[in-house]
């Protein structure tokens, strides 16, 4: 799964579980409600539950509760609970000591240019919280704590 699309599942799964507040909702209640495989999503869920995003409850009445407020997770803080990665990654390592027909420069500047570019990433997405995007879409979330 790449970056992006588990950035929009892990938005799309907390975002039915601020509408399902407070109920525990399932893998697969959430994987059905929007259309993921539910262990792909399991994965996920388990990610941000190590960052205290999500809890969930076992038994037979259990699964995953949102664990904020919409308004306290922002964008970045999911992005970073599920990848391992900076968004825009360049790897140049395998280049590093090739210096013919200036390749080694080309690496040089695209790793300063993809390093200017996951700042402003970076700060675009702190400034999105989840309530935004739920406001955005008309969803109304039921998240009380």
């Amino acid at each position: 799964m790449s970056a992006s699309t588990k950035l929009s599942t892990a938005v799309k799964a907390l975002c039915f579980l601020a509408e399902s507040f407070p109920e525990p909702r399932s893998s697969s209640q959430i994987s059905s409600r929007i259309g993921v495989n539910a262990s792909k999503l399991r994965q996920l869920l388990s990610l941000l539950s190590k960052q205290s995003v999500v809890t969930s409850e076992k038994g037979m009445t259990g699964g995953f509760i949102l664990n904020k407020s919409p308004d306290d997770v922002d964008l970045q803080s999911i992005y970073c609970a599920i990848e391992d990665r900076k968004a825009f990654h360049l790897d140049v390592s395998k280049y590093h000591d090739v210096e013919e027909n200036g390749i080694e420069k080309f690496n040089e500047y695209f790793a300063d240019l993809f390093a200017d570019v996951q700042i402003d990433i970076e700060n675009k997405m702190k400034n999105i919280n989840l309530k935004t995007v739920m406001d955005q879409l008309g969803i109304k979330s039921k998240f009380k704590k």
